[in-house]
Parts: structure tokens; C-alpha cells; sequence
């Protein structure tokens, strides 16, 4: 059992990294659209 948490910590980590980075680009694309139609 002990040998799990510090595997579950990284996976959980990992994860949460993933998971930044794909709200990163989503936040990235919106304000991208945004500039984009403020534009024309």
C-alpha cells in the first residue's frame, strides 16, 4: 500500500499538468478568436 501513494501522487500530478495545459490552448484559442473578431 505504501508503495502506491507516491505512484497515485505522480499520476495525479501528471494529470493535473495535462489538464493545465489543455486550459492553457482553450484560454489561448478563445482570446485568439476574440482579437481576431474585434478586428473586423
Amino acid at each position: 500500500m505504501a508503495q502506491d501513494d507516491p505512484l497515485a501522487r505522480r499520476q495525479r500530478a501528471k494529470n493535473l499538468a495535462v489538464g493545465l495545459t489543455v486550459a492553457g490552448f482553450c484560454v489561448m484559442f478563445f482570446l485568439i478568436t476574440i482579437v481576431r473578431m474585434g478586428m473586423r
